[in-house]
């Protein structure tokens, strides 16, 4: 009988997968990753210029059309102050294939990776699937990950570390300080440093920073996507930032495992990045009203929340029981541990929902906390 690879036997299917299954239809959504706000118009059309004129009929280039190459390039230097030529950028089916070519190419059997504990459910799945072994590291208190804690954890073995701001599931924000240090441990170490930044623009306190911008070596590689900046999940756009020698590597696994990512989404793509910024700023005021809106709440019902500075998570501190008692209750949220052994104890709460709606939802939590204590 034909056995299967040791390497998927590593992983398994996603613990906010399973938490979507055990919650009825007709729940309050506080698990999902994903703006409620429509794609902005110009990207739509674009897609759809792109269809009627027949250019997305065939292959692109491998590394993408030029022209949103090109836009990702602006997009660095106007928001990153990076130079970024285009054969600095690969063009992927969103920043999951993005954060696969950078591991995938970078981490040899039983290499380590340093990653945030809690921390995005690919980090440590990506590593298994590369036959590497992820090193989770303990965040500090406000959530953010320890530059000196990542120092500590290097060994002869490490192959690369994750950086993620804002991050994925806390909301935590690195300062400036934190990036610089990380872009020397990547320098002085020479291990590689992966950033992921698909959530850059939705900071609300202090500013996002990339790592690159630091670096004094090419040790960093950007990932980043369309995702969540311009409400383009579906559209699985994304893309990694790196050196040429980087980018051949990686595009030695992306010319087999996807040979081009959707042409409709490269040039949906190519205009959100290049085109008016408005649709951003706007989801991210809604953001930060629903951030605050949901602090307020968190802190009535007596959970400890620190306060996030991005994305659109917060991830509260809450007592046993008590996301089984919101499930009951008809409201979706993540338990901690399903981003790793630190999250025990925590809570994901996503406020990518209406404000209306999270307002219902946070009665029920209010009600759920009082139900377990």
């Amino acid at each position: 009988m034909t056995n299967f690879s040791n390497r998927v036997e590593s992983v398994a299917i996603s613990g906010i997968r399973e938490v979507f299954e055990a919650a009825g239809g007709d729940a309050i959504n506080l698990g999902l990753g994903q703006p409620d706000f429509p794609t902005p118009d110009h990207a739509r059309q674009a897609a759809i210029d792109a269809i009627e004129s027949g250019e997305t009929d065939g292959y692109t280039s491998n590394a993408g059309i030029p022209d949103l190459r090109e836009a990702i390039g602006d997009k660095h230097a106007r928001d990153n102050d990076l130079a970024v030529g285009p054969d600095e950028v690969i063009a992927t089916a969103g920043g999951s294939e993005a954060l696969h070519l950078a591991i995938e190419a970078h981490v040899g059997r039983d290499e380590e990776v340093v990653i945030p504990d809690p921390g995005f459910v690919s980090y440590a799945a990506l590593t298994h699937l590369a036959g590497g072994e992820p090193k989770p590291i303990e965040l500090r208190e406000d959530l953010t990950m320890s530059p000196a804690a990542v120092e500590e954890a290097i060994t002869d073995d490490t192959a690369a570390f994750v950086v993620n701001s804002p991050a994925n599931p806390t909301g935590a924000v690195q300062s400036k300080e934190d990036m610089e240090e990380f872009a020397r441990i990547a320098d002085e170490h020479d291990v590689l440093c992966i950033s992921d930044e698909v959530y850059e623009h939705i900071v609300f306190d202090g500013e996002h920073h990339s790592p690159m911008k630091f670096a004094e070596t090419d040790n960093v590689v950007v990932v980043n996507a369309c995702s969540k900046a311009y409400s383009m999940t579906g559209w699985r756009l994304g893309w990694v930032t790196a050196s040429e020698r980087r980018t051949d590597r990686m595009l030695r696994i992306h010319q087999y495992v996807q040979a081009c990512t959707s042409a409709p989404a490269q040039y949906a793509a190519a205009a959100a990045l290049s085109g008016p910024q408005d649709p951003v700023r706007e989801m991210v005021e809604a953001f930060e009203q629903r951030r605050d809106v949901l602090l307020d709440g968190l802190a009535d019902a007596s959970l400890d929340t620190p306060t996030p500075e991005g994305a659109f998570y917060a991830m509260p501190d809450v007592p046993d029981g008590w996301v089984d008692e919101c499930l009951d209750r008809g409201v979706v949220v993540v338990p901690g541990e399903a981003f790793g052994e630190g999250g025990a104890g925590y809570a994901r709460i996503s406020y990518a929902t209406g404000i209306e709606e999270l307002k219902d939802a946070i009665e029920i939590m209010d009600d759920a906390a009082s139900a377990v204590r």
